[in-house]
């Protein structure tokens, strides 16, 4: 296994880049967190519209987050990649194939995160607020919103860790991902495939692992603050 690494770590890591396209574990990090990124204020609002009181907004959204909930990303990833240019006549390439894919998944079950977290809270907090002369959106900001993130925190983390293990299914519309990578280099030794697929599975493994223990992390300095703030 050590000299595969030895042979393959560049391969594994960008892909065929700078010759080709950026691949490999890199492709599946920038990926995952770019989806994150772009999710987490589509999440924010639609989380906020979720729990409104305002049935023209609750209910759309509400809708809206069952049907996504309720089809598998695999098929997604299928129609976004097959049936959308069909229907605009605008071809996607794979790596944005995914990361629309990506961003509908993250945004809406952030947006369950966040609600969740808002209904959570105490329904004195929002009013006091309010009390204290400030609008709704600034109670939102200030008061409501902080405390929802740092609660949620765990489940935002869960579901960077889903995403990054999403990624892989690019491999099917032909991303260069590290999944796709690995098969590739499977291709090439061919007689090596468990030290192959050992590898990608340590790749992921470090990867979310090593994330859960830096959210885990954060938590606690949160935590701590939050204990020294009160």
């Amino acid at each position: 296994m050590l000299e595969l690494i030895d042979t393959y770590w560049l391969y594994f890591l960008v892909g065929q880049y700078p010759d080709g396209p950026l691949g490999g574990l890199s492709l599946t990090v920038l990926l995952s967190g770019a989806a994150l990124l772009l999710a987490m204020p589509l999440g924010l609002l639609l989380g906020i519209a979720r729990v409104s009181s305002h049935r023209l907004l609750s209910w759309p959204v509400a809708a809206v987050v069952q049907l996504v909930r309720g089809v598998p990303l695999l098929l997604v990833v299928f129609w976004v990649y097959f049936f959308l240019p069909a229907v605009t006549g605008v071809k996607t390439g794979q790596a944005t194939t995914m990361l629309l894919v990506l961003v509908l998944f993250d945004s809406i079950y952030l947006a369950e995160i966040v609600a969740a977290g808002i209904r959570a809270l105490p329904k004195g907090q929002l009013e006091s607020a309010r009390s204290l002369g400030l609008s709704y959106p600034q109670a939102l900001r200030l008061v409501v919103l902080p405390q929802t993130l740092r609660n949620g925190l765990p489940s935002i983390v869960s579901q960077l860790v889903s995403t990054i293990k999403a990624t892989s299914l690019g491999y099917i519309i032909g991303l260069s991902e590290v999944s796709f990578i690995a098969t590739q280099v499977n291709t090439l030794v061919f007689t090596q495939a468990v030290e192959v697929y050992l590898i990608l599975a340590l790749s992921y493994f470090i990867l979310c692992f090593g994330l859960s223990r830096l959210a885990f992390l954060l938590e606690r300095r949160l935590q701590r603050r939050a204990v020294q703030a009160s």
